[in-house]
């Protein structure tokens, strides 16, 4: 198989619309279940260990079993890649590994009395062609939604990202791109599918985990570069800041948020560059 994207389910490799989960499972139905999204570059898999921390550290703080680490997953990785042909020189794709609770015997959303129970647990990963993004993009900040800096979900990746949707469909209604969303104290704290790394008076700045935003690969590792602080951002951007939308799949610049115009940061693919090859 030669295909440009597949997916791996139960042993089994196909086109990933060819496989399937059982209709009982728990992420299908509840939503209860993690996920990853990583960068496949030129054929290798681009931080994989810091994913994977991220993912097992989520795994912890929700009570699930421990999800497949690295060397479990090399091999299947690898054998993924080579299925496609995201193993050229110049290809990239997107990775993503699936991590859910798994089937209950019962309906509810009340868990079995052995959980966590790694034999119930399921895994599947699907990979697909996908260019990183660097283009400006024009934002909304979110009336309807906002991110809950007490809740431990908001510290992890997981399956429900219907609040992010609604960001991103009330972003479109306005016309913009992308939704920004502020906490329930009203400061900026992430966009719908990115972290915010903002340039201000000389600095960057990004919002500390405390205000909700998901602990993002590419944010972490920019805070520990040194690149970028953490620092509130308040309620809102200026007209003085130069503001980027960064995840493992893109950088983009803010051109514009709420009609307001901002002067987009002239190389964002520079700096996402250094941060996914150190």
């Amino acid at each position: 198989m030669n295909a440009e994207a597949i997916g791996w389910s139960n042993g089994e490799w196909n086109s990933a619309d060819a496989l399937g989960i059982p209709l009982t499972d728990r992420g299908l139905q509840l939503a209860d279940g993690l996920f990853e999204t990583i960068l496949v570059q030129d054929g290798q898999i681009r931080l994989l260990n810091e994913h994977l921390q991220r993912w097992q550290r989520s795994a912890a703080w929700l009570g699930m079993a421990a999800p497949p680490g690295a060397e479990e997953l090399k091999e299947l990785i690898s054998e993924a890649i080579n299925r496609t042909t995201l193993n050229r020189e110049g290809s990239a794709g997107a990775l993503r590994l699936n991590w859910s609770r798994g089937s209950s015997s019962g309906r509810g959303i009340g868990l079995p009395s052995d959980d966590p129970n790694p034999t119930r647990h399921r895994f599947w990963l699907t990979l697909q062609p996908h260019q990183p993004g660097f283009e400006p993009i024009t934002a909304w900040v979110s009336v309807l939604e906002q991110r809950n800096p007490n809740s431990v979900l908001s510290r992890c990746k997981t399956l429900a990202y219907g609040q992010s949707i609604q960001a991103r469909r009330e972003a479109q209604e306005q016309g913009a791109d992308v939704g920004l969303l502020c906490n329930t104290s009203n400061d900026l704290c992430c966009a719908d599918s990115a972290n915010l790394l903002v340039h201000r008076q000389g600095e960057w700045i990004t919002p500390p985990l405390s205000s909700g935003c998901l602990p993002g690969v590419m944010r972490a590792k920019a805070v520990e570069q040194g690149m970028v602080r953490e620092a509130s951002l308040g309620e809102e951007l200026n007209a003085h800041d130069n503001v980027l939308l960064i995840n493992s799949l893109s950088c983009r610049s803010l051109k514009a948020v709420n009609g307001m115009v901002l002067n987009p940061w002239s190389e964002p693919e520079r700096l996402w560059q250094q941060l996914i090859s150190g």
